[in-house]
Parts: C-alpha cells; sequence; structure tokens
C-alpha cells in the first residue's frame, strides 16, 4: 500500500516543469502525506 502512495508523490513531482513547482509539488506532498498519517 505504502508504494502507491510513493508513485503518486513521484508522479505529482514527474508533472512540474520549473524548480518553483517542484518545490511547490514538495510541500504540497509533504502535506497530503501528513494528512495521510
Amino acid at each position: 500500500m505504502k508504494w502507491i502512495k510513493v508513485a503518486a508523490i513521484f508522479a505529482a513531482l514527474a508533472g512540474c516543469n520549473t524548480v518553483n513547482g517542484v518545490g511547490q509539488d514538495i510541500s504540497g506532498a509533504a502535506v497530503t502525506v501528513q494528512d495521510w498519517m
């Protein structure tokens, strides 16, 4: 089950084209993961 969450995070990061966007995705993913926990 954990691999699904990891795959979703990587998919979100792969969709980003700018460094700023990657930073936003990482912070957004961190918040999402915290919500899951």
